[in-house]
């Protein structure tokens, strides 16, 4: 593919891939799992799972992404021996990519409502449960988000994509650091760090580890081909293990920074640090009511919470369009065109799904229209893509060890070692196995 557009720089292609990780899952996921799970001892788990499996899978995913040259939706067939059938799972990552939008672009309008509200001045009334149960507040900012993701888009990568990411990553960044560092002066500050930072190892067990691999997946966006398409609009000066340690570094002082304006604050107001989901959300816009010039404090979060979730909206979008463009040849307009209905009309489901379409309660009761399209993303499409991403790679039924290595090793970097073999072949795939059956089980209360 001669024609296949690049991003302009190496920074550009580090902060668009750390953009389409650090998102949500990062700020808002990362900081209520930490509290339920304990606190410092869930970091410990955490960080293991990204080093043990996350480097691996990203790994894997950018190399396959580099060698393919082509959109998640036509990768496995590229690279496969004549006769094999990896090629489905290209379809189902086009499915999880829209799932992941059908309820991440809602999370991203209730993030961008908040801004808003901080910024007009008008947020003393924010009510987590209030605007939940308001369908014009849900679709409107909802669409906001869909639209202006697909606006930018249109307009291609270099020009659209890798510009605009470039700024909001870096602004992103400085606004947590000024962030943290004044949590850091509030009076909780001390118990607050201590509770996130010094481990209590007999907290760990097997729902903390399934907890931790689910994070470090969703995190990354693992194994729906989100990262491997970054990887096919790369050269090959850089060997993939470099890029995916710089990735995931940037990823993890992310979610780091997140707890660091979080817990201190917690601690010194008094809020419950194990609140679930509505921690952002409620403990956030308490503490900016508590604060002197809280409205400034408040504006300037939520809008990095924007930056932070707009970053891999566009990730995202960015991946349907290529996958829908290469299987059906359409210009990049038209791609933008009907993908933003297609997502539009099936974000609708979530935007409703807290008012008038209340009712419908999937999987268990009190379950939402979100819980559903959350728990086919982040409990199935996740860890089983990544499993098909280490089994395609590190076997000779799928593209082989040996072209893997190739790929992976192309330019200069951090490389794959042949002794790191069997944790690519063995390791990766029986824990992702085990923990994936354990979760499931766990999930549906077989265990308890």
């Amino acid at each position: 593919m001669g024609n296949r557009e690049r991003l302009g720089s190496r920074l550009g292609f580090i902060l668009l891939s750390a953009g389409c990780a650090i998102g949500c899952g990062n700020v808002w996921k990362f900081p209520w799992m930490c509290g339920q799970y304990g606190g410092g001892s869930f970091m410990v788990v955490y960080i293991l799972c990204l080093i043990l499996l996350g480097l691996p899978v990203l790994t894997m995913e950018f190399a396959i992404g580099r060698a393919a040259q082509t959109s998640p939706a036509r990768m496995f067939q590229t690279l496969e021996k004549p006769g094999q059938k990896w090629g489905f799972w290209g379809y189902v990552s086009l499915l999880a990519n829209i799932a992941l939008m059908a309820f991440y672009t809602v999370v991203t309008g209730w993030i961008i409502y908040y801004f808003v509200k901080f910024l007009t001045g008008s947020y003393e009334l924010l009510g987590f449960g209030t605007m939940l149960s308001s369908p014009s507040i849900n679709v409107g900012y909802m669409l906001i988000a869909v639209v202006s993701a697909f606006v930018i888009l249109s307009f291609g990568l270099q020009k659209g994509l890798e510009r605009v990411t470039k700024v909001m990553m870096i602004a992103l960044l400085f606004l947590l650091v000024v962030l943290s560092v004044h949590s850091l002066t509030l009076s909780g500050a001390k118990e607050g760090l201590k509770f996130y930072l010094v481990p209590d190892f007999s907290k760990i067990n097997g729902s903390v580890i399934v907890g931790a691999m689910n994070q470090a997946f969703f995190t990354l966006s693992l194994g729906i081909g989100s990262m491997a398409i970054f990887g096919s609009y790369i050269n090959k000066d850089h060997s993939l293990m470099g890029e995916a340690t710089n990735v995931i570094i940037l990823d993890t002082f992310v979610a780091v920074l997140a707890g660091l304006i979080m817990f201190p604050a917690c601690f010194s107001f008094g809020l419950q640090v194990d609140a679930g989901p509505s921690l952002l959300f409620n403990t956030m816009a308490s503490v900016f009511n508590n604060m002197a010039g809280g409205r400034w404090w408040g504006s300037l979060f939520f809008l990095f919470m924007v930056f932070a979730a707009m970053s891999t909206v566009l990730a995202v979008c960015e991946n349907i369009l290529a996958m829908v463009c290469d299987l059906t040849g359409w210009s990049r307009k038209k791609g933008c065109l009907v993908s933003g209905i297609v997502v539009a009309v099936l974000a609708l489901t979530t935007a409703l799904g807290f008012n008038v379409l209340s009712n419908f309660q999937p999987i268990k009761e009190g379950n939402s229209w979100l819980d559903l399209w959350d728990f086919f993303v982040s409990n199935n499409a996740l860890p089983l893509g990544s499993l098909i991403f280490a089994l395609f790679c590190c076997n000779k039924f799928g593209w082989g060890w040996d072209k893997f290595l190739e790929e992976a090793n192309a330019g200069v970097g951090m490389k794959v070692r042949n002794w790191m073999k069997p944790i690519f072949r063995y390791f990766v795939p029986v824990v992702i196995a085990f923990l994936y059956i354990y979760g499931m089980l766990d999930y549906f209360g077989m265990l308890s």
